[in-house]
């Protein structure tokens, strides 16, 4: 009776073999059938090989459970593609054949099997059934004396959380609330996510999320318990699925010194023991191995250690892995040591001179008191004696091996040769998950880069670059960081940006940072350790401590004490300075740092090596794009007017919008400005183009009018003079459209206005009875002709009448084939009866920005002056 069922398909790509190899062990393993679980994984491998590598269809992979096994269903799109058959011509070309040998392996593995034809697909099929095995009975270990018990402090306790298909708690036990301290109503409902301390390694592992989602699985990591601790847990993960069909995931947690609790038990291999050499008899590596996930190095090198160290009966273990000159090793698993000081902490290959001092020997120390140094990983441990073997692979280095003892004297050659023998077997194993980590991780630090790159490409702005770069290494490459700025070669490194991954801790940290001086601003590539935060945080904490002791001995829990000792943790770790260098200039540093003595693994270096470089110059480009700003907005404001005069009995209002991204003065222009007692001069201009070279032919024109009309030049003189002065530009000239004016308030509230339209779009004045006609008739534009006879109109301006003044950037704003024009501005006009000088100008901008979607692509300007009715009281 079938009882359960999984399916999915997979592509005709190679990959899919593996992918389809994960979901079989995975599926099976959920369902409790490890017992048929490798037979499974073989022969689903060969089928969906045959299906989507030479068929070369998509396979479809159905599993089906039973009371008594499990069955297989693999089925391909090719009917017409016949399955060799024993005996037949394909099977007489021999055992290396490419096709047809999955079949010979389900005769020898399954206990049943077919395959199955239809129109369209063709389906190939197994079964296996369950061993027979006693109620009850799942595996067990030897029977132990009393004394060789493992040894706990009390009572074990095994906390029980279920997390819901969203990654949120929703049972907790009472045993994860003593292990925690964490009430049920404080975690229920909240992610895992926020408790559980997982290894933050891009492209490497598996995360939490991950985790939680896979049929089963088993492993270390750390909970932060209610009092800030990571207390260490050795976790087995179950997901379930209730009645309704909703999915879970039961969570089982101990203390990682209390795994024996929920580790499963290893099956030895059965095997001849006569056969297995006088050297494996007592201890086949099988169940030194274990059985990790083939891509999962940690929990290898993890395992490894603590099989390393039952095997020899040691008090602790260590397993390090060589770079890739063999100059050093770099610690990756520990047991019975202080991990969290010692994790990717490196030493030399060569510790010392002679045979014992190198790596790449076996080596037995009976003491090391006697030769202090011998093993630098073992100072300060506590551990007298140790045996180290080293990892090979063609010959080639690949790591070290090693178990030591708190006694003396408990290791002889022997146990050397035990150890060494195992270490073969495994060394082939972790350098091929070694590479394969490797190569996830430069996978995982590509695709960081290219995604840091457009990120810090986005943006000219130096304070967004500087938050950019520390959110990118936060916390995906460190605990924390800081970002030194260097303003010149003559200033001294500045604190500019500091984050950390618990934000409460930003402040504290970044007043420790504020009281030491910087890293020496060293051009020297690559990483080098700073140790002076460390240190200062040690001190700080020291003295505080002292401080704050009570007459009891005891500190107290108040006062600066809980902060200081937070951030002492939170930079206790290693930290690491890299230049920022751009253009053969130190422009700062990036500092990364780790708490609690942590360390750096050389992968990470590289990539932070790498993110500095694009960071470097991405800051750097931000200066000089402000700086250019800085001037470029200086030499802009200068030709605008510095404010509008206020001249009795006229409402001047003015607009001006400058097209291109961060310019203030384009190609229009306006000014409005005293000549002499009673007159005053206004001017609005639209020199040919956009940008600065328009900018520059408006400056010219602006300080010029001035000048020549406060000469006591008329209108048509000054724009005749003007015009001389453009074509002396030569190359340089640009066309001028301009519209010039003076304007005399009269005392009966009139104003008397003299104009010159050269070449602009004309003046519009609007009267109190809401009728609208151009003020002034068209004349040659300057920046043409040599010689121009320009003359002057003289209109009067009665109470209420309005005067606008814009420039094409208004009149030929475009949506499509349609333009505003000179009649769509003259209607829009016709609605400002009433309206003040600043309420003309605002209705009309508003026009303009609905009269098309996209943004303008010319500048504009418009001036208002409207003459105010007289108060008739």
């Amino acid at each position: 009776m079938i009882t359960a069922r999984a399916a999915a398909s997979f592509d005709p790509v190679g990959r899919s073999v593996a992918i389809a190899r994960a979901f079989v062990r995975d599926t099976l393993q959920g369902w409790g059938y490890a017992d048929v679980v490798d037979d499974a994984v073989v022969l689903t491998s060969e089928l969906v090989t045959n299906a989507v590598v030479h068929a070369g269809t998509k396979a479809d992979v159905l599993c089906l459970r039973a009371d008594d096994g499990v069955r297989v269903e693999v089925a391909d799109r090719y009917p017409e593609r016949e399955v060799p058959l024993l005996g037949s011509p394909a099977d007489i070309a021999g055992p290396d054949r490419e096709n047809g040998r999955g079949l010979l392996l389900c005769a020898a593995l399954a206990s049943r099997w077919g395959v199955e034809y239809t129109p369209t697909r063709k389906n190939v099929w197994f079964q296996l059934d369950l061993p027979n095995r006693a109620v009850g009975t799942r595996s067990a270990g030897p029977a132990l004396p009393t004394a060789l018990l493992p040894v706990t402090d009390g009572r074990v306790r095994v906390a029980v959380v279920q997390i819901d298909r969203a990654g949120a708690v929703r049972a907790w036990n009472e045993d994860a609330e003593e292990l925690f301290g964490y009430a049920a109503e404080q975690v229920t409902g909240k992610a895992l996510t926020d408790f559980a301390a997982w290894p933050h390694t891009p492209g490497t592992s598996t995360g939490i999320v991950e985790a939680l989602q896979l049929s089963r699985w088993e492993g270390t990591y750390g909970i932060r318990g209610a009092d800030g601790r990571v207390v260490p847990v050795y976790a087995s993960h179950l997901r379930v699925r209730d009645t309704e069909g909703e999915p879970s995931t039961v969570c089982l947690l101990v203390r990682d010194d209390e795994r024996a609790v929920l580790q499963t038990p290893v099956r030895p291999p059965a095997a001849d023991p006569a056969a297995l050499g006088e050297n494996r008899s007592a201890d086949p590596f099988e169940v030194f191995i274990g059985s990790p996930a083939p891509d999962d190095l940690d929990g290898l090198l993890q395992r490894t250690v603590e099989r390393a160290r039952d095997m020899l009966d040691g008090d602790s273990a260590f397993l390090l892995l060589a770079t890739d000159d063999e100059t050093e090793l770099e610690v990756r698993a520990t047991t019975g040591l202080p991990s969290a000081r010692q994790r990717f902490a490196r030493v030399p290959v060569e510790a010392g001179t002679g045979r014992y001092g190198s790596a790449r020997m076996p080596a037995v120390h009976e003491d090391l008191a006697a030769v202090p140094g011998a093993v630098p990983l073992l100072d300060s441990t506590g551990m007298r004696s140790v045996v180290t073997v080293p990892l090979k692979v063609e010959g080639r280095l690949t790591g070290s091996l090693g178990v030591a003892a708190e006694s003396p004297g408990r290791y002889s050659n022997e146990e050397a040769l035990r150890l060494q023998f195992a270490a073969d077997r495994i060394a082939l194993a972790v350098e091929s998950a070694r590479l394969g980590e490797l190569e996830r991780l430069r996978r995982g630090s590509l695709s960081f880069l290219v995604e840091a790159s457009d990120l810090l490409a986005g943006t000219l702005d130096r304070d967004q670059t500087l938050a950019l770069m520390a959110q990118m290494t936060v916390p995906t490459l460190a605990t924390w960081c800081a970002v030194y700025t260097i303003a010149d070669q003559a200033s001294d490194p500045y604190l500019s940006y500091v984050l950390h991954e618990d934000e409460e801790r930003i402040d504290g940290l970044k007043a420790l940072l504020s009281k030491i001086n910087p890293p020496e601003p060293v051009p020297t590539p690559g990483a080098r350790v700073w140790a002076a935060p460390g240190e200062a945080a040690h001190q700080a904490a020291l003295r505080i401590s002292m401080r704050d002791l009570g007459r009891n001995g005891s500190p107290h829990t108040g006062g600066g004490l809980g902060t200081t000792l937070s951030t002492a943790a939170a930079v206790g770790g290693e930290t690491v300075v890299l230049p920022l260098v751009a253009r053969n200039r130190v422009i700062g540093m990036l500092t990364l740092g780790k708490p609690s003595d942590d360390h750096f693994r050389q992968e990470i270096l590289e990539l932070a090596e790498d993110l500095s470089r694009r960071a470097a110059l991405a800051l750097d480009n931000a200066r000089l794009y402000s700086e250019r700003m800085a001037i470029s907005r200086s030499l802009q404001r200068s030709l605008l007017p510095p404010g509008l005069p206020q001249i009795p009995g006229v409402e001047v209002e003015v607009i001006y919008r400058a097209a291109g991204e961060g310019n203030e003065v384009g190609g229009d222009f306006y000014d409005l400005f005293p000549i002499r007692d009673g007159a005053y001069g206004f001017a609005i201009g639209d020199v040919c183009g956009t940008g600065p070279e328009a900018a520059a032919v408006t400056g010219l024109a602006r300080h010029a009018l001035r000048l020549l009309a406060r000469e006591g030049f008329g209108g048509p003189a000054v724009l005749e003079r003007l015009n001389a002065a453009i074509l002396d530009e030569g190359a340089r000239s640009r066309f001028l459209t301009l519209l010039y004016g003076e304007l005399w308030p009269q005392e009966d509230g009139s104003a008397i206005l003299k104009i010159v339209c050269a070449g602009h779009p004309l003046p519009l004045r609007l009267r109190q009875d809401g009728s609208v006609e151009p003020a002034a008739d068209p004349q040659p534009l300057l920046g043409v002709m040599d010689d121009l006879e320009l003359y002057e109109q003289t209109i009067t301006l009665d109470p209420g009448d309005v005067l606008l003044c814009v420039t094409d950037g208004i009149t030929e704003r475009r949506e499509g084939t349609r333009m505003l024009g000179d009649d769509g501005l003259a209607d829009v006009l016709a609605t400002c009866t009433g309206l003040t000088a600043g309420a003309v100008a605002a209705r009309v901008l508003r026009a303009v920005e609905r009269f098309a979607a996209e943004p303008a692509s010319d500048d504009m300007a418009i001036l208002t002056m409207r003459i105010p009715e007289q108060d008739k009281r």
